[in-house]
């Protein structure tokens, strides 16, 4: 950016901040007497398709076959299951009336099938005595597998189930109220976590969270308030993203507490409770492999109105299940000072769990450099471990081993072997250590960026133990771990099951099995036979849907080759009867070299003859520190398309060409930021896809409409902004003023008063006055992502509407970030088409 330009946008940024926060603006007009409308037939049909079964596999049980649990998910819910009564308190979004996290997804029916060992599949078996209308949770396998755990959420609560799996019947078990209103899922780098209101002790108890007898009326909000609500920082940095549903006052506090609170159980297969402990905010609990003790996170106050309760103090205590003796092993303060980095952690021990190849050994990890990724240090963090009975404290733990990047998780092996997983997000570095416990050694398996896809080794492969915990699946030999990956190449994504030898020998690793073409299959399980292992794969093409198949026996020491398959499941195809898009997977290049990809999509039927098509490009812009990195192909020719509810590939049902995950990558090699020449390489990216899309002769370049969600729609305002290249766009759910996300944005490091040209450059709200072409703008009412509050398109729209735009604004009640009523996403997409329709589809503007 010259630095004319950075003084002139450093001089006007001021005014864009006063705007923001008076916004003396008149409301936006609405729109009276619309109800909810209906898109095309077509498109209703593959909204109510069923979503594909899932699958969980058994442990694997000594007198019996393995068996896999088949899972139906629900479709979308209707509205009037959105209606239903939510809090909104710390971050987290619950019914208050079952005690459950609000807007999840949940099953429908269960079913079991054994594992076919050659021939034919066995016949699935339909699990009776499920409730009338199940609304299954928490599925989770007793380590012996004769039985099977879930909740039930009914209308006044959270009830819990076993499953006898040799009789294949459920059955309630009496006195239980689950309490799972901390049970969630948490994002982080190293993936998705998911807390769970139960764990298995062992073959016939489970620890339960559940609602306390005694924890007494709720607390009413009093019409008087005793004194205002205060807050203070005194002299104190205490930098925080824009999060959502945050505590405002006491009495927000004082329910969400209530409403948190459990009370530990043992519950036993045979009906008895007993009490562990006393009642506590715990967001976490698991049992220790050997089932004789309980590790448990519990929050406790001072809460913050700044954080999230991700954040909020937490004690660490190891409960003794057959006296419920409690061990208080770490209590943590209030995580509000960390800085604006990826890789800042909080100085104390974090990340504590089980060993999983141990009887009760507990982990955890502790920052070497104090948490701050700025200070020079040679190691990052270090691993330590606390035995049983845990006499010893926390600060003279035994040290295992020392990382030299950021700790992102572990998976346990046995008494020599462990698999650490480092990070530092600064260069996207990436690396795979594997440790030996005994000894505190450790060898690098794999170095290399987190981003170069087509060198990634893939991740480790697990299996349960005797206990049911799950560990590192070794060879025979105990010399390799099992790894599966994606395998990401030119050609598109393969994946693969590779062996890993543990010394970090070269070659890395060696391939066993490689999907081939023309399927796209992708391992979910190793089973061991005699002659070899199997492979439980998913599998699938552009013609079949997704099914789970058994290879024959593969040798450790062969190539990856064409495999015989024996099927396991025969799901049927959810669009049976309807005419789906042809796939083609584009190449092309940007401008400056740089290669990329787009999923072109077809209407059925379609030929060139016919001549070129209105056109949807749909993509997310995503940031990388190489050009390497950026120009690796991404996904497969070989998938089946399922078309989820926020999907582009909708519209080819009425005629158009759809342009989907066009790559828009923003680079920033070596020290400077992706993000300095955001619009510039914005705009040459969708230049080169629509470039592209014109070569097949499918695209027509003066009919293009341009569609995002999230990053991808604050990307189509700002492509609407700096360029002339659609005729329309779509915007879902986007953040506009970068002003309101003044501590760092989506991968965006700095804050506001670091780089003000940047944010300010970056704001298509800023640019307001530039955007003539007409825009759709959707957004949840109810948006809970950090940065996305409706606010953003509210006020985003009345720029626009001040400066003569043609732009329409719906928003959808009691929608979140991701669109999930039934209602709702039919309204959306019938929007979707008139706008096309009207703006893009003609001929002639």
């Amino acid at each position: 950016m010259p630095p004319s330009e950075v003084r002139m946008n450093t001089r006007i940024f001021p005014a864009l901040i006063l705007f923001s926060a008076l916004a003396a603006i008149a409301p936006a007009q609405s729109t009276t007497g619309l109800k909810y409308q209906l898109p095309p037939e077509l498109m209703v049909k593959l909204i109510d398709a069923a979503p594909t079964p899932t699958i969980s596999l058994s442990p694997v049980h000594a007198t019996g076959p393995r068996r896999i649990l088949i899972e139906q998910s629900s479709s979308l819910p209707t509205l009037a299951d959105l209606a239903e009564p939510e809090l909104r308190l710390a971050g987290l979004r619950f019914n208050p009336k079952v005690g459950a996290p609000s807007r999840t997804r949940y099953f429908v029916s269960l079913k079991l099938q054994e594992l076919p060992t050659f021939g034919e599949k066995g016949p699935e078996t339909a699990i009776t005595g499920l409730p009338a209308k199940p609304h299954v949770l928490y599925t989770q396998w007793s380590p012996d597998a004769r039985h099977i755990a879930f909740v039930n959420q009914e209308p006044t609560g959270l009830t819990l189930w076993i499953v006898d799996v040799a009789r294949a019947h459920a059955a309630p078990i009496p006195g239980v109220r689950v309490n799972a209103v901390l049970s969630t899922q948490i994002y982080t780098l190293a993936g998705i976590s998911e807390s769970s209101p139960l764990s298995w002790l062992n073959d016939s108890s489970l620890a339960v969270l559940s609602i306390p007898a005694d924890r007494g009326p709720e607390p009413k909000a009093s019409q008087v308030p005793a004194g205002p609500t205060v807050e203070e920082n005194l002299g104190k940095a205490t930098p925080a993203p824009t999060y959502e549903d945050l505590l405002k006052n006491p009495y927000d506090e004082q329910v969400f507490a209530w409403n948190a609170t459990a009370q530990i159980l043992e519950v036993k297969l045979a009906g008895t409770l007993k009490k562990i402990g006393k009642p506590g905010l715990f967001s976490s609990l698991a049992s220790s492999p050997d089932g004789k003790y309980l590790l448990a996170e519990e929050l406790h106050t001072p809460f913050s109105y700044h954080q999230t309760w991700e954040r909020f103090p937490t004690r660490r205590t190891v409960y003794t299940v057959a006296s419920g003796d409690a061990k208080l092993l770490d209590d943590a303060p209030l995580i509000d000072n960390l800085p604006i980095d990826r890789d800042a952690v909080e100085p104390g021990p974090r990340e504590f769990g089980w060993r999983t190849d141990q009887p009760a050994t507990v982990y955890f990890v502790k920052a070497a450099d104090g948490g701050d990724p700025k200070k020079e240090s040679a190691v990052r963090d270090r691993i330590y471990t606390l035995e049983a009975p845990f006499t010893t404290p926390v600060d003279q733990a035994k040290p295992i081993a020392d990382l030299a990047l950021r700790f992102r998780g572990i998976e346990w092996g046995n008494d020599h072997l462990a698999v650490a997983t480092e990070l530092r997000w600064k260069d996207r570095r990436l690396v795979l250590a594997a440790i030996d416990p005994a000894t505190s050694s450790v060898t690098t398996l794999y170095e290399g960026s987190m981003q170069d896809r087509y060198h990634n080794p893939g991740t480790p492969m697990l299996e349960r133990n005797g206990q049911g915990q799950l560990v590192l699946q070794t060879t025979p030999d105990g010399q390799g771990i099992y790894f599966s990956g994606q395998g990401a190449s030119p050609k598109g994504d393969e994946p693969f099951v590779a062996i890993m030898p543990i010394k970090g020998e070269k070659p890395a690793e060696t391939r066993i099995w490689q999907s081939q073409p023309p399927f796209f299959e992708t391992a979910t399980a190793v089973l061991p036979s005699a002659s070899g292992v199997r492979i439980l794969a998913r599998r699938e093409s552009v013609e079949q849907s997704p099914n789970y198949f058994l290879t024959g026996p593969i040798a450790a020491t062969q190539s990856p080759a064409q495999t015989q398959w024996t099927a396991v499941t025969s799901f049927p195809n959810p669009y049976a009867g309807i005419p789906m898009p042809s796939h083609q997977l584009l190449k092309y290049k940007r401008a400056d070299g740089v290669d990329l990809t787009a999923d072109l999509y077809l209407p059925a039927g379609y030929d060139k003859s016919k001549g070129p098509l209105p056109t949807l490009m749909e993509a997310y812009p995503a940031e990388f520190k190489s050009r390497a990195a950026a120009s690796q192909v991404t996904g497969s020719p070989y998938e089946f398309t399922r078309i989820g509810w926020g999907s582009p590939v909708f519209f080819t049902m009425t005629g158009y060409a759809v342009l989907a995950n066009a790559a828009i990558p923003i680079i920033g090699e070596g020290d400077k930021e992706p993000n300095d020449t955001y619009t510039e390489q914005l705009v040459d990216g969708a230049k080169a896809g629509i470039d592209a899309g014109v070569e097949t002769g499918s695209v027509d370049r003066t009919r293009v409409a341009v569609m995002g969600h999230s990053y991808g729609a604050f990307m189509t305002a700002n492509l609407l902004a700096h360029s002339d290249l659609f005729r329309a766009g779509i915007a879902r759910s986007g953040a506009y003023n970068r002003s309101l996300t003044p501590y760092g944005f989506q991968n965006e490091e700095r804050t506001y008063w670091q780089a003000p040209e940047i944010y300010f450059k970056m704001s298509p709200f800023s640019y307001a006055d530039k955007i003539k072409t007409p825009i759709l703008l959707f957004h949840g009412e109810a948006d809970n992502n950090t940065g996305t509050f409706p606010i953003q398109s509210e006020r985003f729209f009345a720029a626009l509407k001040g400066q003569g735009a043609t732009v329409r604004f719906v928003l959808l009640p009691y929608e979140s970030h991701a669109y999930q009523g039934r209602e709702n996403v039919l309204h959306m997409l019938w929007e979707m088409e008139r706008w096309l329709d009207t703006y893009v589809k003609p001929a002639k503007q």
